[in-house]
């Protein structure tokens, strides 16, 4: 509202700001025009604290208390109807109707209609409520009715502007379209699209019931070191940084576990943290290099109990969001309710792939079958690599419905104890659904023999090129050496849960603010 020579000419905001205003100013291509028109909007908006501050208002506010949210008006309208109640949010819109205006008011809850007229506003203040802009944070009390078509809103008899808007929203039909732009202007893409903002509701609810269910199951929340002098718990590059005081190298984590199952030693039987995990990895819908994990470990259990665990948590999480464990991800329907299905990582490589496990044990046996598959592999051709590949390229991308593959090879377990009578392969499983993993659990490697072992064999993999191998750890090796008890370890990505929750197509649409590449 109110852009250009006249101050009341609000119905020139959308024609002379929408794209300048999404694209955050004059992009290669853009026509001159539109650029200069929206210079022209930036100076009136800010002619206009002037005009607030001469009225004595402060155009970046004070302490307001609203008495409800749009949301709980509109829900409790039988209760609240004649009562006078106080709203703050953004305005989204206004519309003339003679000598009343209606204004749309935008909380975190919604929207509720704002009815502005001379009669409950003294005339003065109508003439001030048609100074403000869309975009503007605004204070406001009043009278909850119908107006005369029939819509719930508020009959302001006083109103605050909380904060002067200086820059306009994108127009409204259009909103903010430009994915790219969305991603580096999320404040403006959860102002303008109100599924975003519902995103990240979902989010925040998942992780509230991903505590309540663990914290009802005796497990104790802990955080551990994001700085690691080795880093360990997954197969993946790390960012490095230096610590300037001490002079030394250290690594930005890629995993929990290493210093969670250091606690499981010291006697906290069950623990679990939800952290950020760094990775130097590639970027795509479903990797993200900065990521939240959970991880949790239980004492006296093995992965059979973390299967449960798994399926528990994952369908109350989904009872909570949706009321059903039923939901709909990229227009099918899958269903977490308990028990998942369960296909041994053999029958998978055999059934969906061809390929006999036998084959790929061993490194000159895994390029046999790479180069018979034509596999392309972004590492050295070991036993490793294209076990990983035969599972992201034949498996995964058929499990929709929850499954667990279980019995992975040793090769690709470095931590998970071995299979007695199958010493190459290991009690640990991988979560699928929707064509991805969401979740990695092990019967936990408490031999500490057996870990060093597997970690020399780890560095053999890292001298022969194999950038992702883990160190060499002595430190958990000793842990291991003070008796790490019988134990459960799972891991679930949080990112791709809620991608699941939200039907989002790419985890950049579940992180606020995903890692982009600088402009220009």
């Amino acid at each position: 509202m109110t852009e250009g020579a006249s101050p009341r000419d609000g119905r020139a905001e959308g024609r002379q700001a929408a794209a300048a205003s999404a694209a955050g100013g004059r992009e290669a291509g853009e026509p001159a025009g539109e650029s200069q028109r929206l210079q022209e909007v930036l100076r009136a908006r800010r002619a206009k604290l002037d005009y607030w501050r001469q009225r004595g208002v402060d155009p970046f506010g004070r302490r307001y208390e609203p008495t409800h949210h749009a949301q709980e008006i509109i829900e409790g309208f039988d209760r609240l109807e004649g009562q006078t109640v106080r709203v703050a949010g953004r305005l989204m819109s206004m519309r003339r109707h003679g000598r009343a205006t209606f204004a749309d008011l935008q909380d975190v809850s919604g929207r509720i209609q704002l009815l502005a007229r001379v009669g409950p506003l003294p005339e003065d203040a109508y003439e001030a409520f048609l100074e403000l802009d869309r975009g503007d944070w605004v204070g406001a009390e009043g009278t909850v009715l119908r107006s005369r078509r029939g819509d719930i809103c508020v009959e302001i008899t006083s109103f605050l502007l909380l904060t002067k808007s200086l820059y306009p929203l994108p127009e409204k039909w259009h909103g903010l379209q430009n994915v790219d732009l969305r991603y580096r202007q999320r404040y403006v893409d959860l102002i303008v699209n109100p599924d975003v903002l519902e995103t990240f509701k979902v989010r925040s609810r998942v992780l509230r019931e991903v505590r309540a269910f663990l914290d009802a199951r005796g497990f104790y929340e802990v955080e551990t070191p994001v700085l690691h002098t080795i880093y360990g718990g997954a197969a993946a590059r790390p960012f490095v940084t230096h610590h300037n005081a001490l002079d030394m190298d250290l690594y930005l984590r890629i995993a929990l576990e290493l210093h969670l199952k250091r606690l499981v030693v010291g006697g906290m039987e069950r623990v679990y943290e939800i952290g950020r995990v760094f990775r130097n990895e590639g970027i795509s819908t479903r990797h993200n290099p900065e990521f939240t994990m959970l991880e949790l470990y239980q004492a006296f259990t093995d992965y059979e109990g973390m299967m449960e665990l798994t399926e528990q948590l994952v369908s109350h999480v989904a009872r909570a969001v949706h009321g059903t464990t039923k939901v709909t991800y990229q227009g099918q329907e899958i269903d977490f309710q308990p028990p998942w299905r369960r296909l041994s990582f053999a029958d998978a490589l055999r059934q969906y792939a061809g390929v006999d496990l036998e084959e790929v044990l061993d490194d000159a046996g895994a390029r046999r079958v790479a180069e018979r598959l034509s596999l392309e592999l972004t590492k050295p051709p070991t036993a490793a690599a294209v076990i990983d590949e035969l599972m992201d390229a034949y498996v995964q991308p058929h499990l929709i419905q929850p499954t667990f593959v279980y019995d992975y090879p040793v090769v690709i377990s470095p931590l998970a104890r071995r299979i007695p009578d199958r010493p190459e392969l290991t009690y640990r499983f991988e979560a699928m659904v929707a064509g991805m993993e969401i979740a990695n659990a092990f019967t936990e490697l408490n031999d500490p023999d057996d870990q060093r072992r597997r970690f020399e064999e780890q560095l053999a993999a890292r001298a022969r090129g194999d950038e992702e191998a883990h160190q060499m750890d002595e430190d958990y090796i000793h842990a291991l050496e003070i008796g790490l008890p019988p134990t459960g370890g799972l891991g679930i990505g949080i990112d791709r849960l809620v991608m699941l929750m939200t039907d989002a197509p790419s985890i950049r649409d579940v992180i606020l603010f995903p890692l982009m590449r600088p402009r220009g």
